[in-house]
């Protein structure tokens, strides 16, 4: 086990930034930015012994201030959407900005945590080699209340598995839901469509939206529909379907309802690839996973080694609390109260 740090440019404001590259006893490299605590690359070996980088990235930090693609971000305060841009809590209403069609907001933007330097600290565990990235997020910091202290450790482990561990403590009641929006490719990030890549998700149920990618409150079965993954399947195979939550989102956008949830580190997805013969999969602790399959991905800047990030050339899954889920009670609720602490896992475990 062993990590590096090495310069990553520096941000239009002249911040220094710096790569972070975890290492195990296989040779598996993962590596990170402290600019908005992105997940830059992922190498693995596939059924040939061949290293694959199977994580969307960019070169360098100027990239990455914008990031085209939310690729590897640590998205927060709260992932996914907010229905109308408002929520209430403790009997008042808060308002955020409107960055999504004009109505809603998507991923706490505009002022986004991809363009902050977080804090970090390195270090070596029993579990293996550790990079934990910190941020003291303000009162009303996007819209949101409450001085928020927040961290996400990633420590890479001998069996191929990447930890994440989400902490944040807030001195008022506040929403807290981060994510990971890591792009995956299991062919290596630069190989192209994933349309014949197989995936599952342990959900029989989710929770479909308005043409605005808003949840209507249904939790919806699986079962007859395209939105069907308790049995692996190619991403390609129902993806283009004539079904309402297909056309509304050009593809898979959908939160899945992960079953018997109890707060206990499950699994919750795989993917796998038959040509490289690369096998993901995803434990959470959390309600739900957001599965999206690149609907809007666009060549807007060159990935790593100059690849084309285009339409369905990678795809997500944001482990999360249910999208607009403030504005549901009857959901399980991403609110944290002065005192109580945010603490949950997410993995990705990858093997041949």
């Amino acid at each position: 086990m062993s990590f590096s740090v090495s310069s990553f440019g520096k941000t239009s404001d002249g911040k220094e930034v710096k790569l972070y590259t975890l290492k195990n006893k296989n040779g598996t490299e993962a590596a990170f930015t402290d600019l908005g605590a992105d997940w830059v690359s992922m190498k693995v070996k596939d059924k040939l012994g061949k290293v694959r980088d199977v994580v969307f990235g960019y070169d360098n930090a100027a990239v990455y201030e914008n990031n085209p693609t939310t690729c590897g971000e640590c998205v927060g305060r709260n992932a996914n959407r907010i229905g109308n841009a408002k929520f209430s809590l403790g009997g008042k209403e808060y308002e955020l900005a409107k960055n999504d069609h004009g109505k809603n907001n998507l991923h706490s933007g505009p002022d986004y945590w991809k363009s902050r330097v977080f804090s970090t600290e390195t270090g070596e565990g029993q579990l293996g080699s550790r990079v934990t990235f910190s941020l003291h997020s303000k009162d009303m910091d996007q819209g949101y209340p409450g001085n928020l202290d927040f961290s996400v450790t990633y420590t890479l482990q001998d069996n191929d598995s990447l930890m994440l561990e989400y902490a944040a403590q807030a001195d008022q009641e506040t929403i807290c839901n981060p994510t990971n929006h890591a792009y995956f490719n299991l062919s290596g990030h630069d190989a192209g469509l994933i349309s014949a890549q197989e995936v599952w998700i342990n959900a029989d149920a989710f929770t479909p939206t308005d043409a605005f990618s808003i949840p209507t409150g249904e939790i919806r079965p699986v079962s007859g529909t395209p939105m069907d993954f308790t049995i692996m399947k190619e991403i390609g195979k129902d993806i283009d379907a004539d079904y309402d939550q297909l056309n509304f989102a050009g593809g898979f956008d959908h939160n899945y309802v992960l079953n018997g949830y109890d707060g206990k580190l499950k699994l919750a997805a795989k993917a796998k690839d038959r040509e490289s013969g690369i096998v993901m999969k995803v434990y959470t602790d959390l309600p739900g996973v957001q599965f999206y399959s690149g609907n809007h991905l666009k060549s807007s800047a060159p990935g790593k080694d100059d690849a084309d990030y285009a339409l369905r050339t990678g795809y997500c899954f944001e482990t999360q609390f249910f999208p607009d889920a403030v504005n549901h009670p009857e959901w399980p609720q991403p609110v944290i109260k002065p005192g109580e602490k945010y603490h949950h896992f997410t993995v990705y475990e990858f093997g041949v």
